[in-house]
């Protein structure tokens, strides 16, 4: 009787895990995947409350992006690789038209014509961040791998199509970064090392044709990062500011809200770009290690998934998906750290922004897809 009664309270505990198990995979939710994203977003908007000066208005405004975001995820999710697969083509098709629009009849801010406004405010650009990879991917998946050369000419031109649109804004950070989900795509799909290595000694004459071309303020940045004491209170203001706040964080930090630079107004889009430098003051090496650990999770879950992913579509962009977020990552710390030029791109998931997160949250949101519906797809 005993025996009986520790049966049914033991089962009586593991229910309820074992039927939130089975709702999350009924919604198409990876649980370890999502656990990871909600820790990232949790820590986040901790920091991000002091970045903003304690303002409740800010704080709550990206509470209810994170909300659209989560909800972006959650439909993604819903759709079928193999559906993501058919209309792959007219999304890619449909962000180089809004690219256009943008150069015609975009909004300017600061200088740069990046927002297009079609009753929602929005940066078309951040559309190609998956429009790419996953249109490299739709047609890498019927053919022979790795790519041929050919097939390498038409992928570059599938690439260089949106990045060049992109940078002509002007939007250097983003088209590199799109660029780059491209290329990853390419290496991915099994691009020899021979190759790889021709292309990197070839981006050396590349990166001198692009200087001609690159604004003024952007041959500034990269004059910056060489010798940043050279203009203290011009050009290297950011990235000075950025190193003393880190710098005066120690091990454990000032502590949350006490951050000097940040809240004297020293530091720099500290809500933004700079929102790493507030967390490396407030909380320390430790925090700051405890951001990175939760990113390596968020990245190695993806990796898992596009290892488990059935066909080469799956395969390819879960990959450019994972490492294309860590590539973000690696951006802004190295920007804010002073180890490449600043080039304006926000912390995923923690910085304050709309339009970057439900692109990113999409992106999560097709990663899911990938591993609820792998049984499914034909291999």
């Amino acid at each position: 009787m005993r025996t009986n009664d520790a049966q049914r309270l033991t089962t009586g505990k593991a229910a309820p895990l074992g039927d939130f198990a089975r709702l999350m995979r009924r919604l198409n939710i990876d649980g370890p995947l999502l656990g990871g994203i909600l820790l990232i977003c949790a820590f986040g908007l901790v920091v991000l409350y002091s970045a903003v000066g304690e303002s409740m208005s800010q704080w709550l405004s990206q509470i209810n992006r994170l909300g659209v975001a989560l909800v972006a995820m959650f439909v993604v999710a819903q759709m079928p690789p193999d559906f993501l697969r058919r209309w792959t083509p007219w999304a890619y098709l449909g962000g180089l038209v809004l690219l256009i629009l943008v150069l015609t009849t975009g909004e300017v801010g600061q200088g740069a014509r990046r927002w297009l406004d079609l009753g929602i405010r929005f940066q078309p650009s951040e559309v190609m961040k998956l429009a790419v990879p996953m249109m490299l991917a739709w047609y890498l998946h019927d053919r022979t791998i790795p790519p041929r050369a050919a097939e390498l000419l038409v992928l570059a031109v599938m690439i260089a199509v949106p990045t060049v649109l992109i940078a002509r804004q002007p939007d250097l950070g983003t088209a590199l970064l799109i660029a780059a989900s491209g290329v990853i795509v390419i290496i991915l799909a099994g691009l020899p090392i021979r190759l790889m290595v021709g292309l990197a000694v070839a981006a050396v004459p590349g990166a001198l044709l692009l200087w001609n071309y690159m604004q003024d303020y952007q041959k500034q940045r990269v004059l910056t990062l060489i010798d940043p004491d050279s203009d203290p209170l011009g050009a290297g203001y950011n990235i000075i500011q950025s190193k003393i706040a880190i710098g005066s964080g120690g091990l454990f930090g000032k502590g949350w809200t006490n951050g000097s630079q940040a809240h004297l107004e020293y530091l720099p889009e500290r809500d933004t770009d700079f929102i790493f430098a507030v967390m490396g003051e407030e909380l320390g090496l430790l925090g700051v290690l405890s951001l990175i650990a939760l990113y390596v999770f968020v990245i190695g879950r993806g990796l898992y998934i596009a290892m488990q992913a059935p066909d080469t579509y799956s395969r390819l962009l879960a990959g450019s998906i994972s490492l294309t977020f860590f590539v973000y990552v690696f951006v802004n710390t190295a920007m804010v750290t002073g180890l490449i030029p600043v080039v304006g791109v926000p912390l995923p998931l923690v910085s304050f922004g709309g339009t970057s997160m439900v692109t990113l949250m999409a992106g999560f949101g097709i990663l899911m897809s990938i591993q609820s519906h792998r049984k499914l797809l034909p291999r």
